[in-house]
């Protein structure tokens, strides 16, 4: 039976793609478990893979949450699924690597949030995306409250969640949420490529340090945030790869980084 999330390497890229296309990639317990164990695969080879997509067969992105298999659950097993949703979420957003969700169609409630949970995100034109959870008696559960309303802050993050309005990618492109549009899904694939390999023309580890100080710093003071960076710069300043860095300006040519 094929997996119902795939992997895949393209060198110092990997792809994660969700693979219930019958089912518009819902996410039900199962494929939970396998997307939480490819992202801790990611982690841990973090020297080899650099940066991460993640998309989804056929014509949607994820359209959240499998309500077929939650109709069938208790609420032991409603919360079982809330908690892991929300954690393999949550480790998503902590990889070291720069993470980029391509929303190739449908991204509604949970799917949403899983693009949420990434760094950067592309979108077709056709796209729909929204956090509809209360127009089903529930509400966001996986992080959507919170990323949504430090991304675009919190009055229109209430305006999108609390009307459970789904908007089309030209808005969503608007309100900051998406960092391009694509015509069509070969250009998104371009354009998430595009990205991919402009990250790794850098240092992998300052890379990963970057981004570690814009995370860590965006939900703290600002004195605070300064610290944080320079804990951030010390990791790097022993590193090979900024002295491979100097050696190259001196010698005119491009570094060479191995992420040491």
């Amino acid at each position: 039976m094929e997996e119902t999330v795939r992997f895949e390497r393209d060198g110092h890229v990997a792809i994660i793609t969700l693979n219930r296309p019958d089912e518009l990639n819902a996410l039900n317990y199962d494929t939970l478990q396998r997307l939480g164990d490819l992202i801790e695969q990611v982690r841990l080879e973090s020297k080899d893979i650099r940066v991460l997509l993640i998309k989804g067969e056929g014509r949607a992105f994820c359209a959240g949450a499998d309500l077929k298999e939650r109709r069938t659950l208790n609420e032991q097993q409603v919360r079982r699924n809330v908690r892991k949703i929300r954690d393999v979420f949550t480790a998503l957003e902590r990889l070291p690597q720069p993470t980029i969700a391509m929303i190739n169609g449908f991204a509604f409630g949970g799917g949403f949030e899983l693009a949420l949970a990434c760094d950067f995100r592309y979108a077709v034109e056709e796209a729909k995306m929204g956090l509809t959870e209360v127009s089903l008696g529930i509400i966001p559960g996986a992080g959507g409250t919170q990323r949504l309303s430090r991304l675009i802050g919190p009055s229109k993050a209430k305006e999108l969640i609390l009307t459970a309005r789904r908007i089309q990618a030209t808005e969503a492109s608007r309100l900051g949420i998406v960092n391009g549009i694509a015509r069509n899904g070969e250009e998104l694939h371009e354009l998430a490529m595009g990205l991919a390999n402009e990250i790794l023309a850098n240092a992998p580890l300052a890379v990963y340090q970057a981004k570690a100080a814009i995370d860590r710093g965006s939900s703290v003071d600002l004195q605070t945030g300064l610290d944080v960076e320079t804990m951030c710069y010390e990791v790097i300043i022993p590193t090979k790869d900024r002295l491979e860095a100097l050696e190259a300006f001196r010698e005119k040519r491009k570094p060479v980084f191995k992420g040491e």
